[in-house]
């Protein structure tokens, strides 16, 4: 069994393919790691199912909604039904729904009459959408901007789109669905979908039983079971050159909010990604960036990073353990970490005296919360400093970032990364790709302070100082 926990976001286990062997392919997904499961409704007998379901397995969820295929059938006694079926405790969003325009099983204008209506039901219930979309792109995204689908989001099961598409999808609020196909080809649409967006709006789903990947794929006409989204995870993995371990915590903890999931893991003072033990010390800032995922939500990474009080030297020390384990220890989380600084000088000088390396993710502040030249101090305890520069003039860095210390922060950010160069600390300096940032006005700042330059996602799962 895998030593993390997979979410497979879209089954259909109540289907009479499973009815042979249900328990037994449950009780697969549940050894291969699978710890949620969301069984998703087509109609109302599916619906139905998918609820009885649930109410016998923990680890399953159901969704309720009538399919394209189906919308035919879509009138007032059905959505009042589907209305008393969505209101079931274990019922998470409303879905399978939307269009398909390669099948045309309903005519299109009813097509569109019951996606409609089901945005707006999804609206009412406060509850995300699981969208269905075969060649349908635009009329899809056009119905949900009419919609205001986006206050609630969702899901694009079965991702039907190219990168660009997929970036579209996002920036309306919702998340796309990989599955199967992302395993048949290594540059295939859902393998640059998976590259294009953040990580934390990406699910994993099986669509079991259709859409096998492979190498199961190859067997024949395998049916497709949700311990199976293993093969999903290991691809996306792949694709985006991240661990699968860490696919699988960010992806199972953006299916846990989306759905509402009520678990939540304890809060973490360490967490491990990239190779590294990054330390969550503080979740005090003394910037408020539009941009930093803290604000969004408390689950970076499926780790939960929000403090309910600050970890002593001791724990943390504990949590490290032999650091060498280890590319770096970095001190990062969901706040600005030389607000600690007595921490950061007891538990660096314990890495490196043991042998490990020590970084710190940081606004470059620190001189203005001691009303010093913390630098020298740092330069004992620390091997490298990575640096949220966010900006290319003070103007820019105080709209954007937003810092405590108000106009005139900006030149001390690079007055620090200056003290850092004279003191032999390695510097890196990056800033968050969003829209009013200059990233080449950035670059030629950097290049001035003789730094090398990094451009981190817009919004792709990290705090303000997230480091790599």
């Amino acid at each position: 069994m895998a030593d993390y926990v997979l979410a497979d976001t879209h089954v259909h286990l109540n289907l009479n393919r499973f009815d042979r062997d249900r328990e037994e392919v449950i009780k697969r997904a549940l050894g291969a790691g699978v710890g949620l499961m969301i069984n998703v409704g087509f109609d109302l007998a599916t619906t139905r199912g998918s609820i009885e379901l649930a109410e016998r397995h923990d680890s399953i969820y159901a969704t309720a909604g009538i399919h394209p295929h189906e919308a035919s059938s879509y009138n007032h006694a059905v959505e009042d039904e589907l209305r008393k079926l969505a209101a079931h405790p274990r019922v998470v969003a409303i879905g399978e729904i939307g269009l398909d325009y390669f099948r045309n099983l309903s005519p299109r204008g009813d097509q569109l009459r019951a996606f409609r209506a089901q945005i707006r039901l999804a609206r009412e219930l406060d509850l995300p959408l699981i969208i269905h979309n075969r060649d349908a792109l635009d009329d899809v995204l056009t119905t949900i901007d009419e919609e205001g689908a986006g206050e609630v989001g969702g899901v694009m099961h079965c991702f039907p789109g190219d990168a660009d598409y997929a970036r579209e999808v996002v920036d309306r609020g919702f998340h796309i669905g990989i599955g199967g196909p992302v395993t048949y080809s290594r540059e295939g649409k859902m393998v640059k979908a998976a590259r294009a967006v953040p990580l934390n709006r990406i699910l994993l789903e099986t669509d079991s039983p259709w859409l096998t990947p492979e190498p199961h794929k190859g067997q024949g006409t395998r049916r497709n079971e949700p311990a199976f989204v293993s093969e999903v995870a290991e691809a996306v993995a792949a694709a985006t050159g991240v661990r699968v371990e860490d696919i699988a915590r960010q992806t199972t903890g953006n299916a846990m909010r989306l759905f509402r999931i009520p678990e939540k893991p304890a809060p973490a003072i360490a967490y491990e990604m990239w190779g590294n033990l990054y330390l969550n010390i503080t979740n005090r800032c003394t910037n408020e960036c539009k941009f930093c995922i803290r604000y969004r939500t408390d689950i970076l990474w499926g780790y939960n990073l929000r403090l309910e009080r600050e970890p002593s030297t001791q724990e943390l020390l504990d949590a490290i353990g032999d650091p060498t384990r280890y590319r770096e220890i970095v001190f990062c989380g969901y706040g600005e970490p030389t607000m600690r600084l007595d921490v950061i000088k007891t538990v660096g000088a314990r890495v490196r005296e043991l042998g490990g390396k020590v970084r710190i993710d940081t606004n470059g502040h620190g001189n203005l919360i001691w009303n010093r030249n913390i630098v020298p101090e740092l330069a004992l305890v620390t091997d490298s400093v990575s640096v949220s520069l966010n900006a290319e003039s003070d103007t820019v860095y105080e709209s954007v970032c937003r810092p405590r210390f108000g106009a005139g922060t900006y030149e001390h950010v690079r007055s620090f990364v200056r003290e850092c160069v004279k003191a032999g600390i390695d510097v890196v300096v990056s800033v968050v790709d969003i829209p009013e940032i200059n990233i080449d006005s950035s670059r030629k700042v950097a290049d001035e302070l003789g730094v090398p330059f990094r451009v981190r996602g817009g919004g792709r799962g990290r705090p303000e100082n997230g480091g790599d």
